[in-house]
């Protein structure tokens, strides 16, 4: 490896790395060039938000080994426990519990191995009276006002997803405390580049990041980080869409 690439994987990954020097030299020593040297020197952003992107990504991609190795180094960057857990949560919101539960339970196991005591403390800020008027004003707060009434709007035959996107996905997700709405619109937009075949949603997400202050710049940053786990295709693809946005916003 380049002497970059060491120093970045010992200090975050520890010695082994991705764990592949004996079986696969040639793959280990150029793929941790390219991610730990190439890809993390490319830009300024700062490894605590480098890793709550590419662990997003992973959950939207589906690569719980590959999480499996990155959620410590995410632990030696500083990003906290709860954070890690706020992260897993919200990508329920966009994933289902149906590709999460394994990402929970590989958390749950790697805090218990290094003697993280669980449960976590509680970060909830609503209840079943208050979640769909709180859910609501969050929406109203990243996407603007146009939001107001959202969970009363629509077909009748479907308005009631829409309740459920400002009750469940905003109001029980976005107004927990351990993340801010920067950081949650960020690793919003992680899970759903990820995953793919979502174009209309990253559209949605990426004028949301866009309003808290996640700009054109740092949205290329946070997609170059994640090519090295999700790819080049779905790179590219939310590039096009930051940039499709990014005219839209500067024709305003």
């Amino acid at each position: 490896m380049t002497e970059k690439a060491k120093s970045y994987c010992e200090k975050f990954f520890g010695a082994k790395g991705l764990g592949l020097a004996e079986t696969d030299p040639e793959f280990s020593d150029f793929f941790q060039n390219f991610a730990f040297d190439e890809v993390v020197n490319n830009d300024d952003l700062d490894d605590r938000t480098r890793m709550m992107a590419v662990l997003a990504a992973l959950i939207g991609c589906q690569g719980l080994d590959t999480f499996e190795i990155v959620l410590p180094a995410a632990l030696n960057a500083g990003v906290t426990p709860v954070e890690i857990k706020e992260i897993v949560y919200q990508a329920v919101a966009y994933l289902g519990i149906g590709r999460v539960l394994p990402f929970i339970n590989k958390t749950n196991e790697i805090f218990e191995e290094r003697g993280i005591e669980l449960p976590l403390p509680g970060q909830a800020t609503t209840g079943r009276e208050d979640r769909l008027e709180k859910g609501e004003q969050t929406q109203v707060d990243i996407f603007g006002d146009g939001m107001k009434g959202f969970a009363n709007s629509g077909p009748e035959e479907s308005r009631h997803i829409n309740r459920w996107l400002s009750d469940n996905c905003f109001g029980d997700y976005y107004t927990r405390t351990g993340l801010n709405d920067k950081e949650r619109e960020m690793i919003t937009f992680c899970f759903i580049l990820a995953q793919g075949g979502c174009e209309n949603q990253l559209r949605g997400h990426t004028a949301g990041n866009f309003n808290v202050g996640n700009g054109k710049e740092k949205l290329y940053q946070i997609i170059e980080q994640c090519v090295p786990y999700i790819g080049y295709p779905r790179s590219l693809n939310a590039m096009n869409i930051v940039d499709e946005i990014s005219l839209q916003y500067e024709n305003k």
